[in-house]
């Protein structure tokens, strides 16, 4: 065990660096804790794993600020290791966080807080001085949907309310990591210091995290993630599920400025894993912006058809629609092969020779169990049932797990334990027996279809580009943009249900541009822009844009696309159309399949009305334009960028002459 003196000394180079929110607040700290406590230090914290003398100094002025801010028992830096992650497994099991599942190898199960169980949308902030360069103009006297801006001096007041002494009695872990392959062109550096246990091995599965990364980023700038539950010791209150959070203080902040990532309160998900949606694409489309790529809710594939002939698409679906299923689809037609590379984000940038190529930043799954089952997505349950930390799902008696979608693969002599604890669980009683947000954190590494070129540090190359989302009418199977350019329109328009992953109810259609709604990291209008501007920055062609819907249904509200396992036959579609063959059709919205050009072989054709799937109501589509128009007018305003007004404007004339 080393002892270490926290002090007041900055570094030098930080001194230079402008100042951050959390350097502003540990000083602020300090200064308040020695008047407090008449002390010329603030404490001697111990360091219990790791010395501090062997990080970066710009590391270690990042982790000592930290400490003097949050004050907490003892340091923890971690490496990555596998003897580490027992280590955390232990700690947390010991204080009844998770328990194992003995059904199969090295699975945990915790269940969170009944007020901690998903994004916290309403509570996430982008801070900049200037509100539009967060949020659109939009229409005055209508709220934006597409961002929350807050002041740098809110964040700082908010910070100062809670942040102080907020990891009392606790171990504060620093989690060095990598977003993308370690020593890749295309990876940034991140280092986050905790209190939860949970968030740092969720980490370590959703990133490539410890020494190595620690090696690789010498004296260059990194993002820095301050998190904290919000639950010293001694506790306030009882805890529920042994979870600690303060759903009533819970704040998550992104500084784009000073490259910062500040969260309070909540120890779930996206609120925690501060790698994921705050840095994988808030702040990193920030970046993308300033550096000519593009980060991206998007998952990436790897499709070779019969010939052997392989390509890579990338797919935007809001969350909960579809994406890990798409990811690892099992092809129903004979001769193809789909590998995956990523489920949720991609990193997209031009290389040297103008290909544009993606990587999936991230190193996990943190997929939605809900409806994954052997039937819907036999690779992702091949994939969960070792090393994954289950959230918020059932358990069986046997000491296995149970959401809904596995009634058919669960034995009927195991009893049902729910995730709020009710035991002898039914359906009979109204309430699901795993929350609709509940989650699986599994290896990528270990999904049988894992992509050869997954970590591949040049990326992979995107040939298309796939919009989607649950639109239940009026939406076609699949259709083509004309250009770019119109693509971007499409991107733009797209609407969807709303999914459990955030706090909206469901059903409900909401619009979700590049199913980045919740995650833009600066003003919309400037996104768009950023995205017609890619055009420009390659002489080689662009990637073909399209825009699926799995989720149309019948009169009766049945879905009239098998989907799953027969998708790969839009996909089929896709790669054709990308290959130039001519198999479309002009149409008011796009390029249809023409007569005959999908392949249906093998699926029963009178169960499933092509008509209907592929039918263009005018009337509805009207009402779309219309409700295309009022979204951009309401919530972007003057920001909307001329290109795209003009290609609404096309499609309006083409929809008039249906």
């Amino acid at each position: 065990m080393v002892v270490t003196s926290i002090n007041n000394s900055a570094n030098n180079m930080q001194e230079q660096r402008l100042r951050s929110v959390i350097t502003e607040a540990s000083r602020a700290a300090a200064e308040a804790a020695k008047k407090e406590l008449k002390l010329d230090e603030v404490s001697s914290l111990k360091v219990t794993h790791g010395k501090l003398s062997n990080l970066k100094p710009k590391v270690r002025t990042f982790v000592e600020e930290s400490a003097r801010l949050c004050r907490p028992d003892n340091i923890y830096i971690c490496d990555g290791s596998e003897r580490e992650l027992r280590h955390l497994l232990n700690v947390m099991q010991q204080v009844g966080m998770i328990e194992p599942l003995p059904k199969y190898k090295n699975c945990w199960l915790a269940r969170t807080d009944a007020g901690d169980v998903a994004r916290v949308e309403s509570k996430t902030f982008i801070v900049t001085k200037d509100k539009r360069e967060t949020v659109p103009a939009g229409k005055e006297g209508v709220k934006s949907m597409l961002a929350n801006w807050m002041s740098p001096q809110d964040l700082k007041k908010a910070v100062a309310e809670r942040f102080p002494g907020c990891m009392a009695g606790r171990t504060m872990y620093v989690v060095p990591y990598s977003m993308g392959p370690v020593g890749s062109p295309l990876s940034k550096i991140g280092v986050q210091v905790t209190d939860s246990p949970y968030v740092v091995a969720s980490m370590r599965t959703m990133t490539r995290m410890g020494e190595q990364v620690l090696a690789t980023l010498g004296d260059q700038e990194f993002v820095h993630c301050l998190h904290s539950v919000g639950c010293p010791l001694p506790l306030a209150r009882p805890l529920v599920n042994n979870w600690p959070c303060d759903p009533a203080r819970t704040i998550v902040t992104h500084v784009p400025e000073t490259n910062e990532i500040i969260s309070f309160g909540s120890g779930y998900g996206g609120n925690s894993l501060l790698g994921k949606k705050c840095f994988a694409l808030r702040l990193g489309s920030t970046l993308a912006r300033q550096e000519g790529w593009l980060a991206e809710h998007m998952l990436i594939l790897g499709i070779t058809n019969p010939q052997g002939v392989k390509r890579y698409i990338a797919a935007a679906f809001p969350s909960a629609c579809g994406k890990t299923n798409l990811a690892m689809m099992t092809p129903s037609l004979p001769g193809y092969k789909i590998e995956c590379v990523g489920d949720d984000i991609a990193w997209m940038k031009f290389d040297e020779d103008g290909v544009l190529r993606a990587i999936n930043p991230e190193n996990g799954f943190f997929g939605v169990a809900p409806g994954t089952s052997m039937k819907t997505n036999p690779i992702a349950m091949k994939t969960v049932l070792s090393n994954t930390i289950f959230t918020n799902v059932a358990k069986t008696s046997d000491g296995g797990i149970f959401w809904e979608g596995l009634e058919k693969e669960t034995p009927n002599n195991v009893s049902i334990r729910s995730w709020l604890g009710e035991e002898n669980w039914s359906a009979e009683s109204g309430r699901p027996a795993a929350h609709p947000n509940s989650r699986f954190c599994t290896p990528a590494g270990q999904c049988p279809i894992i992509d050869p070129a997954w970590e591949d540090p040049a990326g992979v190359p995107i040939s298309a580009i796939l919009f989607g989302g649950r639109r239940p009418e009026g939406v076609p199977l699949v259709y083509e943009a004309y250009d770019w350019k119109h693509g971007v329109l499409v991107g733009a328009a797209m609407r969807s249900e709303a999914t459990a992953a955030a706090e909206h109810k469901a059903k409900v259609i909401m619009h979700d541009p590049f199913a980045m709604r919740p995650f833009f990291g600066y003003n919309f209008g400037h996104y768009l822009s950023h995205w017609l501007s890619m055009e420009t920055r390659t002489t080689k062609p662009m990637p073909k844009i399209f825009h699926v819907n799995w989720f149309r249904k019948d009169e009766k509200g049945r879905f009239i696309w098998p989907g799953f396992g027969e998708n790969v036959r839009v996909l089929d579609w896709i790669l054709r159309r990308v290959e130039g063959e001519d198999v479309a059709e002009e149409s008011a919205i796009g390029l249809l399949p023409s007569p005959g050009s999908l392949n249906m072989t093998n699926l029963d054709t009178n169960q499933i009305n092509l008509h209907e799937l592929f039918r263009l109501p005018k009337g509805f589509w009207e009402g779309e334009v219309r409700a295309i128009a009022k979204y951009f007018e309401e919530q972007v305003g003057d920001d909307l960028p001329n290109e795209v007004h003009e290609q609404l404007k096309k499609l309006e004339k083409r929809v008039e002459k249906m």
